[in-house]
């Protein structure tokens, strides 16, 4: 079907998309929990901005677990060092998801102003900590991780959970929770209407502020401050898995490399900032549709930022840079990524289409009427 080179390009395409999607939809649930202990002013207001996001919160979280099955599947030993070395990271992070379900389920339960308040901020904490968490860890991608590899491809981690709070990452951290959070709220913005919808416009404006100059910022320190990776060694692209089977050198301005080489990667961090941009003015001019739409923008263009960056590196060691896996040395067997090619070309428009089925049937602005009218069937 594909030569073994195709195959590994393809897959680091789709694995891309994967996040790419999972920003998109999961992005605005969880900026929209992280925004509503604010924006929302009273219970009623509350339970609209919930449940703008209660159809499709866990399709929409579908995308995560699509994204990490194929990150097993597609570059297993990425799956088995990252879930290792950034364990008690990854764990809470699906702590913060955990309040997720369980306070959509229960916070309405009782009518008690403490329990709803107390569930109100675990809805924050599993918006917010996931938005915040991601973007330290791209953040510390692109530092390298301090593991290495001995001949038997046996995995050695010698950082800690406390070691990954560098500032560089912290600020990444920023990018993603401030980028997610007008994302969020311009969802809100499409969603509501009155003094909801006007404290998530502020809410949008402010947060995309946040956004662009976190993101300007971030750059600015990749490019001055950030020794990048380079493969020095001839290698042969449709080898089989052996990592240590180059050589890798860490140079000042390695991550700029194939901005250089491939000007039209420029494309992706001019994205990123007009796509806050036109969040901004969005959100200044009362135009939810063109927040939503800059917003939407931003996210693939900082996500393709890092991605073009990297590229061919996927999980870059700083203390040991031959160890380094790309998507070259670290995929999965050409047959497994064929099948796997197969049944994505089959399942994945299937899925776009039932997803875009349910929001055209699900959509319409929530108001403090329709709360109150079905108070005992809604979030």
């Amino acid at each position: 079907m594909f030569d073994y080179e195709t195959l590994k390009v393809i897959w680091w395409v789709l694995v891309g998309v994967l996040l790419i999607g999972l920003a998109l939809t999961d992005g605005f649930d969880m900026g929209a929990m992280a925004l509503m202990p604010f924006v929302g002013k009273t219970d009623s207001e509350r339970r609209v901005a919930i449940n703008t996001i209660a159809p499709h919160w866990d399709g929409n979280q579908v995308w995560l677990i699509t994204a990490g099955g194929a990150l097993f599947a597609a570059w297993p030993i990425v799956y088995a060092v990252s879930f290792s070395g950034m364990y008690w990271a990854m764990l809470l992070v699906l702590f913060g998801l955990f309040c997720r379900p369980v306070g959509f389920d229960y916070r309405s339960k009782l009518e008690n102003t403490k329990w709803r308040t107390a569930w109100d901020w675990a809805l924050f904490a599993g918006g917010a900590l996931p938005a915040l968490l991601f973007g330290v860890a791209f953040g510390n991608l692109l530092l390298g991780l301090p593991f290495r590899l001995d001949e038997t491809m046996r995995m050695t981690y010698e950082g800690s959970f406390f070691g990954l709070l560098h500032p560089f990452a912290l600020l990444a951290g920023v990018v993603s929770l401030s980028m997610l959070c007008a994302h969020g709220g311009s969802w809100l913005m499409l969603r509501t209407d009155e003094a909801l919808y006007e404290r998530s416009r502020q809410a949008t404006r402010l947060c995309a502020i946040v956004f662009i100059g976190a993101f300007f910022l971030a750059g600015l320190w990749l490019v001055l401050g950030i020794d990048g990776y380079t493969i020095t060694s001839v290698f042969d692209p449709n080898a089989a898995l052996n990592p240590l089977n180059k050589e890798v050198a860490a140079t000042n301005g390695g991550w700029q490399a194939n901005y250089a080489n491939y000007p039209i990667t420029q494309l992706a961090p001019l994205t990123g900032l007009a796509g806050g941009v036109l969040a901004l003015l969005g959100a200044q001019r009362n135009r939810a549709g063109l927040a939503f739409t800059g917003t939407s923008l931003a996210i693939v263009g900082t996500i393709c930022t890092a991605g073009f960056a990297m590229f061919p590196f996927v999980f870059p060691s700083s203390i040991d840079p031959v160890s380094s896996l790309t998507m070259w040395d670290a995929a999965s067997s050409k047959n497994t990524m064929t099948v796997m090619t197969i049944v994505a070309i089959i399942w994945v428009p299937i899925i776009l289409g039932y997803t875009a089925w349910c929001y055209f049937h699900m959509w319409g602005k929530l108001t403090n009427k329709t709360i109150e009218e079905n108070s005992h069937s809604l979030y």
